[in-house]
């Protein structure tokens, strides 16, 4: 009975861990710079993302053929999103907190999107280069 407690404690430890690595990985990628393209190609008039723009950019991460699949379906932060956002709309003391995490994620597709254009550019650079 001992073991079984000491595994679940250990178990719930790790969760709460991976989760915290997860939201540093994508704090520390929503931080970076988006390009202009990503903003007119996503239709972001102001300079600051908002988590209302996170469905105009998920439509955006739809389009590109080749994002499409396990790889590139973006589950796991879509799923947190969603999360997210109901519990702001459920407990009105989380609102603030719910609108910035919204904001990250937004910010996190939007900056993963910028990342693969500019690895497609890349790549099809070097194909006419050779």
């Amino acid at each position: 009975m001992i073991a079984v407690v000491i595994l679940i404690v250990s178990v719930l430890a790790f969760a709460q861990f991976w989760v915290y690595y997860w939201r540093a990985t994508m704090s520390g990628i929503a931080a970076q710079a988006i390009s202009d393209t990503i903003r007119v190609a996503a239709g972001l008039t102001s300079e600051s993302i908002s988590g209302q723009d996170f469905r105009n950019i998920l439509i955006l991460k739809d389009l590109s053929p080749s994002l499409r699949g396990p790889n590139g379906s973006m589950f796991a932060i879509r799923m947190y999103f969603c999360a997210v956002e109901k519990m702001g709309q459920i407990v009105p003391a989380m609102a603030g907190w719910a609108s910035a995490e919204m904001a990250t994620c937004s910010r996190y597709v939007a900056v993963r999107m910028d990342q693969h254009l500019q690895r497609n550019i890349l790549c099809a650079a070097q194909v006419r280069g050779m």
